[in-house]
């Protein structure tokens, strides 16, 4: 289990539906946040703690735009300064807690852990697609898994498991033995594999009718250091090019999973899904469903693991040729834990 954590990076921290004007209280790489949104609708997010006695901040009220301390009324501002303090004609000399920087991006509010003089809010991701009008929207949840964040990661960068642990929802019952290509392109690390003269796999079904013709398949697994991936899977009938590029009569979306390391067994997955088909509530709804049955199949195996990584035994593990996606992406996080500021 890799210790360290890369803090130079922006890390989900809620969906922006989820912090208003109430105190709310997240953990991120084993640090606690009190989070909320100024008048301005700016999200601000605090050290939780009250430097006075250490109190959690989110124990506290929200007055105006300062967190007021909710056992002796010290009150912060959303930069983390004291500003009062009962008693006092002036608040005490260096009181204050660490402020995070935030923004928001595809509905989800990002926080940045390390130095803050690096924090570029040009670099938040944001998919394309998102914004694009030919692509809908299909928001999902924030999944809490018991399992650290890194061998949830592993799962995000292969796609050889979804034959066996998604049998019911993303897997065919068609061949699934194709070869596996990876690359790494800077701190993101791309995995793919085409199915090719296959059946349209269930979550796919109802979703554009194919006239009963076999198809070919794609996967391509992006997964962004430290904590974000982007599946980009779809179908197109086959002998129309869909390999060659040629995807102007196909089903695409992608499976958009924010990962929020909690600490080093503990994780939130948040996720939401763009299909290149107009919304509609019940078509929306059906693949939600499918989609949550798919995630929480995911989260069983990843908690069983983690319990089995808990135990105290030293297991000797064995690495398959399918795990290079995942050593690539280890690394990769390595490296950025290795530049740290924190």
């Amino acid at each position: 289990m890799t210790a360290l954590y890369a803090y130079d990076a922006w890390y989900p921290l809620a969906w922006s539906r989820d912090i208003g004007r109430n105190l709310a209280q997240r953990r991120v790489l084993e640090q606690d946040l009190v989070v909320y949104r100024t008048q301005q609708g700016q999200v601000a997010a605090l050290e939780d703690v009250c430097p006075h006695r250490l109190a959690p901040l989110s124990l506290g009220t929200l007055k105006d735009d300062t967190v007021e301390c909710g056992y002796h009324g010290l009150r912060f501002d959303c930069e983390g300064q004291c500003v009062a303090a009962p008693g006092m004609a002036r608040a005490p000399t260096g009181a204050a807690v660490r402020s995070y920087p935030t923004a928001e991006s595809m509905g989800m509010v990002w926080v940045w852990m390390g130095d803050a003089a690096k924090a570029d809010r040009n670099e938040v991701f944001h998919l394309p697609a998102y914004d694009d009008p030919d692509y809908s929207v299909v928001e999902g949840d924030a999944l809490p898994v018991q399992a650290n964040y890194l061998n949830l990661a592993d799962n995000l960068c292969d796609p050889t498991h979804v034959v066996y642990v998604h049998k019911t929802t993303l897997a065919s019952t068609g061949r699934e033995e194709t070869r596996v290509m990876h690359e790494r392109q800077g701190n993101k690390v791309v995995t793919w594999r085409w199915v090719i003269d296959g059946p349209l796999i269930p979550v796919f079904q109802g979703l554009k009718d194919f006239g009963g013709a076999n198809v070919d398949r794609w996967h391509y697994y992006h997964y962004h250091a430290p904590s974000i991936a982007v599946i980009d899977f779809g179908s197109a009938r086959t002998g129309t090019g869909a390999p060659e590029g040629n995807r102007e009569d196909c089903i695409q979306m992608y499976a958009c999973h924010f990962i929020t390391p909690v600490d080093q067994r503990s994780c939130v997955q948040h996720w939401l899904c763009l299909k290149n088909s107009p919304a509609d509530a019940a078509v929306d709804e059906r693949l939600r469903a499918n989609l949550r049955l798919a995630f929480n199949e995911d989260k069983t195996v990843l908690e069983a693991i983690q319990r089995n990584e808990d135990k105290p035994r030293d297991w000797k593990r064995i690495h398959l040729s399918l795990d290079a996606s995942s050593i690539k992406m280890r690394r990769i996080v390595d490296e950025m834990a290795a530049g740290n500021a924190h």
